[in-house]
């Protein structure tokens, strides 16, 4: 029997936000694997008992980014890990935006303000703030040139935590025809939504946001579909992925442009998209078995 371990967090005292978990360890084991759901920092568990370990809901790695990708070397220098330790180790930083832009996909343009840089902000156009190293829009923020000094007290708070800040302008487009999320799964484009703009003017950088607000089913055009499979392609070493999720806004010219390329522990959005849930399961078990 094939044994899956699907990564995940620790929820502590509360339910987990993880809709899709549940569904999937089911299914799986409908399929015929002995599948577990798991925290990933369990210190208890023998990853190398596992033929296949999935990162799903790890969602609190951002806050302990170095000891995360630490523990998935390790993981997956003791089983197959989906998606690969180098794969996690380079896109937990966002810093990647960059490469890719290099590589001429069409991102939204991001500069990098590190802990000791000046606080070179936008003085002519709304902008957004937030690290290098975060998810769920933890300590994101977005300003006018009159929040300047709001702004630069956000940068300190970040840079005093070692945290390099990412400085891109604010889309408008963002508010009209929001942030679509395609799915890839086994190598296939699996499915898509759309959700609304997550950061409203005046959210304080620290305050709780909702990280997929009105979220619905999207049926993509061909030149996101076009922009996701050109991100997909410029990933370095062209490393084989079992999932990604590419996160779209339009740029000022109406045209798609990357936010964000999720290959850690994107959500999946299966309770959106049931359907889905028996292709993921085929290609976790091909993954498993290859």
């Amino acid at each position: 029997m094939v044994r899956v371990a699907l990564a995940t967090y620790d929820p502590g005292p509360e339910p987990s936000k993880d809709r899709d978990l549940p569904v999937l360890v089911r299914a799986l084991r409908d399929a015929g694997a002995e599948a577990v759901a798991v925290p990933w920092d369990d210190p208890g568990t023998d990853w190398g008992g596992f033929d296949l370990v999935v990162i799903r809901s790890t969602w609190d790695y951002s806050w302990r980014a170095d000891e995360f990708v630490a523990w998935a070397e390790k993981c997956g220098a003791v089983t197959r890990l989906a998606n690969p330790p180098v794969v996690v180790r380079w896109n937990t930083d966002k810093r990647y935006l960059g490469e890719l832009a290099e590589a001429g996909v069409p991102t939204v343009p991001t500069r990098y303000l590190a802990p000791g840089d000046a606080p070179d902000l936008p003085d002519d156009h709304e902008y957004v703030i937030k690290p290098t190293s975060g998810a769920g829009a933890r300590y994101a923020a977005r300003y006018t040139p009159d929040d300047h000094d709001t702004a630069v007290r956000h940068l300190a708070r970040m840079h005093e935590e070692g945290l390099t800040a990412m400085v891109q302008p604010y889309l408008s487009g963002i508010d009209v025809s929001g942030e679509r999320a395609l799915q890839f799964f086994g190598g296939r484009f699996l499915h898509a939504g759309r959700k609304g703009a997550v950061l409203a003017p005046g959210t304080a950088y620290d305050a709780t946001k909702v990280a997929h607000p009105d979220l619905v089913p999207w049926t993509p055009t061909p030149a996101e579909l076009a922009v996701a499979e050109r991100a997909l392609a410029a990933v370095p070493d062209a490393p084989e992925l079992l999932y990604a999720r590419v996160d779209l806004v339009d740029g000022a010219d109406g045209e798609p442009r990357l936010m964000e390329l999720e290959l850690v522990e994107p959500n999946l959005f299966l309770f959106l998209h049931p359907g889905s849930v028996s292709a993921v399961v085929e290609a976790i078990l091909a993954e498993a078995g290859r």
